[in-house]
């Protein structure tokens, strides 16, 4: 192993190839590279990055996926958190095809969808791929009980799924302020919070298709909230009237990283409650 004296000429070696490679670009330009590493969000590579905060997410409200849950998509994240806490899962799919599927509806329209039947909804990533985020929003209020939570991930910044695009569209990149105001539409916003993770690093090294395993530990700790990366929401179905004030919007500057041996899967299905593509 190198010691401290190695560490350093080692860092300065890195540096003095760095400043060689940029003299042959013009002043002020980077040589960033015209491809990213990978076009599939780094399943390719290791673990996607957004994933690992969808993990985080999900490891801190695993009290609320309890009773009966409906996960899109399949019921990965269910099984994982939620344990022997839940008495019936539920999964929800747009269109038949999907054996694990055990209800079609679709979020949008609210076709197909019971109401105030679950205590729990995990939904991943997949807002972003409905047109119609307004109406479904409103059909993820309508699906709870009282007291039943919402736990619902939505992309900040991140490349087109063009699985998603080529079938149901792929339409939206909200900021926490978006998000805020899109849930006070249907819940209480005392009742709504929002966690947002992200900084310019890990924006970049996800655009480029860099898995967690490729980018410097510290990258994960640090929160910068002018980089969205993935703003997470947990929304309960209380009793006050929503379209009022008070949701809180957590921006912390570090975070504590996820457990070594939280899966990684992509978490649900995108779409309007959806098939087998990139999940969220």
């Amino acid at each position: 192993m190198l010691g401290k004296k190695g560490r350093l000429w080692n860092g300065l070696l890195s540096f003095h190839r760095a400043i060689n490679r940029w003299r042959f670009w013009p002043a002020g330009v980077l040589p960033l590279p015209a491809n990213p590493a990978s076009r599939h969000f780094a399943f390719d590579r290791g673990t996607p990055i957004d994933r690992y905060f969808i993990v985080r997410f999900l490891e801190r409200n695993a009290e609320y996926i309890r009773g009966r849950v409906l996960e899109v998509g399949d019921r990965g994240y269910t099984q994982t958190y939620g344990g022997e806490r839940v008495a019936q899962s539920d999964v929800l799919h747009v269109t038949s095809g999907n054996p694990e599927a055990t209800i079609i509806g679709d979020l949008a329209t609210g076709k197909g969808l019971p109401r105030g039947v679950y205590d729990c909804l995990v939904l991943t990533q997949t807002l972003h791929v409905i047109y119609d985020v307004h109406s479904a929003v409103k059909n993820i209020y309508r699906l709870l009980k009282p007291g039943g939570v919402a736990l619902v991930t939505i992309p900040g910044i991140t490349p087109i799924s063009r699985f998603d695009a080529e079938r149901w569209g792929d339409f939206w990149r909200m900021t926490p302020e978006a998000v805020q105001r899109l849930f006070a539409e249907a819940f209480s916003p005392e009742d709504v919070e929002i966690e947002v993770f992200g900084n310019v690093r890990l924006s970049v090294a996800y655009l480029y298709g860099l898995a967690v395993e490729e980018i410097p530990a510290s990258a994960l700790s640090e929160r910068d909230p002018d980089y969205p990366l993935l703003i997470c929401i947990c929304a309960k179905k209380g009793t006050a009237q929503p379209g009022r004030s008070g949701t809180r919007i957590s921006r912390k500057r570090r975070i504590t990283p996820a457990s070594p041996g939280a899966p990684a899967t992509r978490g649900r299905t995108r779409g309007r409650a959806r098939g087998p593509a990139r999940k969220g």
